[in-house]
């Protein structure tokens, strides 16, 4: 239907519930329209102030879906937001979203399509329009959302509106810096929102910060995983900068939650897509394919994502005593569960073979300052990423295992990726370079072992348990032959000197040595040598330095 019929039939008819039809019709041709032609943008202006004159006055419950539903579809376009961002309007919306009142109980489930449909609009406008957001502080409407919430929570058939309520506070926090702070600091948010998640999730609480598990429970519904994925995103927002806990509360309540996100780890949602998008990053929240059109390209962070923010100090509660009914996946009588799906889902990541740095590298951070921080959880995780040692005929980066996927890592070509996956290795290996090489051959390592300053051995700063591995007899026998810069088995090569001449020699040797001379004069090449502290320098620099060490501890003797 065009714009024009539609303007004329509200005119015609003098607005009201008799545009009811009208407007049925435009929603339904254009539910799945997000791109508008320019050419008809005032005329979509002048349709949003005709019907937010319309939702202004008191309509029967049909008609102000069917306007709302419109102003959804139109609020898609930015440049025609500037008539409806006004505080009139954006009141209008609040009041129809029952956000203008504390009081005021859902009792009308009758009502509560608006409420979501009003809710689905604001979400579009605060998105779009830079107006919207400020005007959302000076109606306090992160405040509102809060209350909304607590209205939701003993209400049944309220799932929808605790969702887009959900959605609607985390877009205010992504986009609004001093919202964010309010939520945290002033609104209770962080409790707010974790009390959303837990209701959400349906946690039973066995004991201090344990929730109960129940492997024949059914998965999650569809609403349900909706709106705990929404709360996770507003949590994440709302925690960001956390990792510095000031007091028992703080300590109290981030463990509190990490024992939620426990539980999350362990559901499933009702497809494996959406169990994924519940666990971790599942990329962007587009629309395209539902009917209440899309707010935009927005990055989800939940699960492990949120467990990102919390205090390494807090995530002690991942890992319980176990029983033995509970579960077959423990190390030293600790219930592992959650910590082998984050590796699971680690390695389900690796092997997508894209989008590492969105995807990958939040869990592989996690892995790691777990691991730098709790003992029983580095050890489980070493058990099964880096095994004794028994076939070493092959190169560390080669073949299926995760430690051959995470070395191939070391050699990435985004940097955060390489780093990332590097510093894991080194954790699990207690961050000594023996040991590591061991594993990854010093090819690999030598990113960085460079950064770390440690080219020349030793081990890193954080202090670890001083319990050693123990070597295979395979790896033993073979670590004679172990080419320490591929990390394999070598076998000997026969050395192509033995049939020189001693002049064959000293042409080759002086060949090789103008070709690295004539490299250097062209600044094609540098050569670099290891200073006593380990780090690269010119060579002329790292020679000096040995030089002076070695007489100044001829005079210090």
């Amino acid at each position: 239907m065009e714009l024009g019929a539609v303007l004329e039939a509200m005119e015609r008819r003098g607005g009201g519930e008799a545009v009811e039809p009208v407007l049925a019709r435009y929603n339904e041709e254009n539910r799945a329209i997000f791109r508008f032609d320019p050419a008809d943008e005032d005329k979509r202006k002048k349709l949003c102030e005709g019907i937010l004159n319309i939702l202004e006055k008191d309509t029967k419950t049909s008609c102000q879906v069917a306007c709302l539903e419109a102003l959804r579809i139109l609020s898609r376009d930015k440049k025609v937001l500037v008539p409806v961002t006004t505080k009139r309007n954006m009141q209008i919306l609040m009041r129809l979203a029952k956000l203008d009142t504390v009081e005021d109980p859902l009792e009308r489930v009758s009502e509560f399509p608006v409420i979501v449909e009003a809710l689905k609009c604001l979400c579009n406008i605060v998105f779009n329009s830079a107006v919207a957001q400020k005007l959302s502080l000076e109606l306090n409407l992160a405040a509102m959302l809060c209350n909304l919430l607590e209205k939701c929570k003993d209400q049944q058939f309220a799932d929808d509106i605790k969702c887009f309520d959900l959605r609607l506070l985390f877009l205010l926090s992504l986009l609004h810096t001093d919202i964010r702070s309010q939520l945290r600091q002033e609104l209770q948010g962080v409790q707010v929102l974790i009390q959303a998640l837990e209701s959400s999730l349906s946690v039973r609480w066995t004991e201090k910060y344990k929730a109960a598990e129940d492997r024949d429970r059914p998965p999650l519904s569809l609403q349900e995983t909706d709106c705990a994925i929404e709360a996770l995103k507003a949590l994440f927002n709302v925690t960001l900068d956390s990792w510095n806990v000031h007091s028992e509360t703080e300590s109290h309540q981030f463990r509190y939650m990490a024992a939620i996100l426990r539980h999350c780890l362990l559901t499933t949602g009702p497809t494996e897509d959406k169990t994924e998008e519940l666990h971790s990053q599942k990329g962007y929240f587009v629309w395209r394919c539902c009917p209440h059109g899309p707010y935009g390209d927005t990055k989800s962070s939940n699960a492990i994502n949120l467990l990102s923010n919390v205090p390494v100090s807090c995530l002690d509660v991942l890992i319980s005593p176990s029983s033995q009914e509970e579960t077959d996946i423990k190390y030293n009588g600790m219930n592992m569960g959650a910590i082998q799906i984050l590796l699971d889902f680690m390695e389900k990541r690796i092997d997508k073979g894209s989008s590492y740095r969105e995807g990958l590298t939040p869990v592989l951070s996690l892995l790691t300052e777990c691991c730098r921080t709790h003992r029983n959880i580095r050890k489980f995780i070493k058990a099964q990423v880096l095994p004794p040692l028994r076939d070493v005929s092959n190169r560390p980066e080669v073949g299926t295992t995760v430690r051959n996927k995470l070395v191939r890592l070391m050699t990435h070509v985004d940097l955060g990726v390489k780093q990332i996956a590097a510093e894991f290795l080194f954790v699990l290996c207690k961050e000594r370079v023996d040991s590591l090489l061991k594993y990854t051959g010093y090819g690999n390592a030598a990113g960085l072992l460079a950064a770390r300053g440690l080219l020349a051995g030793g081990r890193g700063d954080h202090w670890y348990s001083d319990d050693e591995d123990t070597d295979t007899e395979e790896y033993k026998s073979a670590k004679p032959n172990i080419n320490l810069i591929t990390g394999h088995l070598e076998e000997p090569m026969p050395n192509p000197m033995d049939e020189m001449t001693e002049e064959q020699k000293e042409y080759e040797a002086m060949k090789l040595v103008n070709m690295f001379d004539k490299l250097s004069r062209d600044e094609l090449i540098k050569p670099m040598g290891v200073r006593p502290d380990g780090t690269m320098a010119p060579l002329e620099e790292a020679v000096s330095q040995y030089h002076t060490n070695k007489q100044d501890s001829s005079d210090s003797d």
